[in-house]
C-alpha cells in the first residue's frame, strides 16, 4: 500500500510540475525602454494578457549596475521595462503599438525633460520575430508619422536585464501623489498629446 502511495505522489508531483513548466512557456517577454522607467510600467500593466512589468536596466557594459550608477550616464545602460505577457491574449504588434504612442520617438538620448543616453528609447527584441515586428512597426510609423522629425528609436538585440531596486517597482501604484507630480511636471502628457493626439497612450487600438 505505501508504495502504491509513494507512486500516486511522484505522479501527482510529476503533473504538477509539467502543469508549471507548460504555464511558464505559455508567457513571452519584451523589453522596452522609454525614458523614466516609471512611466512605462503603467500603460503596459493596464493591457489585458500582461502578467507583469519589471523596471530595470538594459544595453550597459557595467555588470549588475546601481540606480547611482546608471543616472550618472556611464555604464550605456537605458532605462527601461521588461513585460511578461500572455502571447495568447495580447499580441507583441499590441504591445509595439501601445510603446510608440508612450514615447517621444524623435529625441536622442532624451524624453521630456530627462536627458542623457539612460533616457534614450529602445526596443529590445529577443528572438528574430520581435526584430522583424520591431522593424517593420518603425518603418509603418515613418511612412504614416503625425509628427514632424526623425524616428531615432534604436531597435537591437536584447542584452542581459537586470532588475532596478525595489523601490522602483509599481512607483507609480506606491507613490502616486510624486508620480502624478513628476509625470506631470516633466510634460510627459502634454508632449504626448502634442506628438500622438487622441492616440497618445494607445488607449484606443
Amino acid at each position: 500500500m505505501k508504495k502504491y502511495l509513494m507512486t500516486g505522489l511522484l505522479v501527482s508531483l510529476a503533473l504538477q510540475a509539467g502543469a508549471a513548466v507548460a504555464a511558464e512557456s505559455a508567457t513571452a517577454k519584451a523589453v522596452f525602454a522609454g525614458g523614466c522607467f516609471w512611466c512605462m510600467e503603467a500603460p503596459f500593466d493596464a493591457i489585458d494578457g500582461v502578467k507583469s512589468t519589471t523596471s530595470g536596466y538594459i544595453g550597459g557594459t557595467t555588470k549588475s549596475p546601481t540606480y547611482e550608477q546608471v543616472s550618472s550616464g556611464r555604464t550605456g545602460h537605458a532605462e527601461a521595462v521588461q513585460v511578461i505577457y500572455d502571447p495568447k491574449k495580447v499580441t507583441y504588434e499590441k504591445l509595439l503599438y501601445v510603446y510608440w504612442r508612450n514615447i517621444d520617438p524623435t529625441t536622442p538620448n532624451r524624453q521630456f525633460c530627462d536627458a542623457g543616453t539612460q533616457y534614450r528609447t529602445g526596443i529590445f527584441y529577443v528572438d528574430e520575430a520581435q526584430k522583424k515586428a520591431a522593424l517593420a512597426s518603425k518603418a509603418e510609423l515613418e511612412k504614416s508619422k503625425p509628427f514632424p522629425g526623425a524616428v531615432v528609436t534604436e531597435i537591437t538585440a536584447a542584452g542581459e536585464f537586470t532588475p532596478a531596486e525595489d523601490y522602483h517597482q509599481d512607483y507609480y501604484l506606491k507613490n502616486p501623489v510624486r508620480y502624478k507630480f513628476y509625470r506631470t511636471g516633466c510634460g510627459r502628457d502634454d508632449r504626448l498629446k502634442e506628438l500622438w493626439g487622441v492616440q497618445a497612450g494607445g488607449g484606443t487600438h
